[in-house]
């Protein structure tokens, strides 16, 4: 291999490591496959590591008394943006370097800039810079115009050199800094191109030295790969303090944030968005959104109520089984986990014998592109198919909940007293829950709000049984 020849010659310095130009990984010797990203080809010679920092014979800024420290400087500031505030734990904070990550035209340069213009309203004092690397000027203006994002202490920047960058940062001294994006920055006194491990490091640091010094927020864009990683080197997201992934199916118009690391709040929230051709709006209640309008009974729905961190939201699961002449029977799954709407129609099939699946197709999917992992929807799955397959539609205003296992039993599951009480905020007045032990029987009865039916079940069976058989 050529390559390897290049890189293994006699009288290298036993100090010369290598590392991956994928992920950043290194080693003191070549290999052809890197073991953390699995790339081939990616390890190159990094160079020789001789020189040691010496102390510092002069301490610009001397340590503090931590009761002398003025932690009013790190207070939240509210961006009006009530989602994106929510995520953050409260709104920007001064200093803070955050990363936000999404797929290619999932809205986030939309938030961002709507961000940027609510932060330089008409009453701020302090400028906004918004550095696009992508994207003109003017074409980051025709956007902002859409939206109505006009702001005049809005600053806008097309830059890709790191230096013109923090020159532009110099001059308007910024509260708020967004980069868009980081892969399409570079250094003119590093080696490598845009984008790369080296590159993405030097800027990185840069801006993190710039916002920690002139106590600037900072709002750096970061592309993911096929899989849904940052790209980059994964030190990219220890080195900053909040790291949001933006979520979204391009084919919905629902957009989820998360932030999968904050220095400055949770970790278990996420913010609702509504894409539309104003730009992204913030839905505090979005139900709505992943529950059908039809009001008559049909057999093969279940609505459940699922977390999204310490968020309630509703969700509806439909089902749709049907006769199948084939030797296999389709199964087709949308917002769901396939492996686990498999399992739940072996246990409708093997445990709750109420239900023939084996020559029959089964098609799950959910309402408004939601998608639903958590096991708290196993129970609102198989009742569904339950209905759909016997053509027995569920009781009016009905919610279920609960983990099925393989022995057909329903488990507890947590948030039991948040659930309950979004059922019955959205007008639900019966709910078939998981049967919690005799210990818990206490702070069970306490989570049954007032004027609500809460059935307990300890089997699917059993719920197959009390909903299917009900007039109601």
């Amino acid at each position: 291999m050529s390559s390897r020849s290049a890189t293994t010659g006699k009288g290298r310095s036993k100090g010369a490591t290598f590392e991956c130009t994928e992920c950043g990984w290194q080693t003191v010797k070549w290999v052809g496959r890197c073991p953390e990203c699995q790339a081939w080809g990616s390890v190159q010679e990094k160079g020789t590591v001789t020189a040691r920092t010496t102390t510092a014979s002069h301490i610009e800024r001397p340590a503090t008394a931590i009761s002398d420290v003025d932690a009013s400087q790190a207070e939240f500031r509210a961006t009006s943006i009530g989602e994106l505030d929510r995520v953050l734990g409260g709104g920007l904070v001064p200093g803070a370097v955050i990363l936000m990550a999404g797929e290619p035209g999932v809205g986030k340069s939309t938030l961002l800039l709507q961000a940027a213009a609510a932060v330089a309203g008409e009453h701020s004092e302090q400028n906004v810079l918004y550095l696009t690397g992508e994207e003109s000027a003017a074409q980051v203006k025709k956007r902002a115009e859409r939206i109505d994002a006009i702001s005049p202490k809005l600053y806008l920047a097309a830059e890709s050199d790191l230096g013109q960058a923090l020159g532009q940062i110099e001059r308007f001294d910024p509260q708020l800094t967004i980069m868009d994006s980081v892969q399409t920055l570079s250094s003119a006194e590093v080696d490598g191109a845009a984008g790369g491990v080296t590159q993405i490091r030097e800027v990185t640091a840069s801006m993190i030295e710039a916002a920690k010094r002139r106590n600037m927020t900072t709002i750096l864009v970061g592309h993911v790969t096929k899989d849904g990683s940052i790209a980059g080197p994964r030190m990219l997201e220890h080195l900053v303090d909040v790291v949001c992934q933006f979520e979204g199916d391009r084919h919905s118009r629902l957009r989820l944030l998360r932030a999968v690391k904050n220095r400055y709040g949770p970790t278990d929230d996420v913010g609702c968005f509504d894409l539309n051709e104003d730009g992204l709006t913030s839905l505090a209640d979005p139900s709505g959104l992943f529950v059908s309008a039809m009001t008559e009974r049909v057999p093969g729905t279940c609505i459940t109520i699922t977390l999204e961190g310490r968020r309630p939201l509703t969700a509806e699961v439909q089902a749709l089984v049907a006769e199948s002449t084939a030797a296999q029977p389709r199964r087709a799954v949308s917002g769901l986990d396939s492996p686990r709407v498999s399992m739940l129609l072996a246990v409708l099939q093997r445990r709750a014998k109420l239900v023939t699946l084996m020559k029959s197709e089964a098609y799950v999917a959910t309402v408004g592109g939601v998608k639903i992992t958590e096991p708290a929807a196993d129970l609102s799955i198989a009742l569904a198919v339950a209905s759909a397959a016997l053509e027995k539609p569920l009781p009016n205003r009905f919610v279920a909940f609960g983990e099925v296992g393989l022995a057909g039993e329903v488990r507890p599951i947590p948030g039991m007293r948040q659930r309950l009480q979004e059922a019955q905020r959205l007008g639900f007045t019966h709910a078939i829950v998981p049967r919690v032990p005799e210990s818990e029987q206490r702070s069970q009865a306490d989570a049954a709000p007032e004027g609500m039916t809460v059935r307990e079940v300890g089997s699917l069976q059993e719920a197959l049984a009390l909903v299917l058989q009900s007039d109601r």
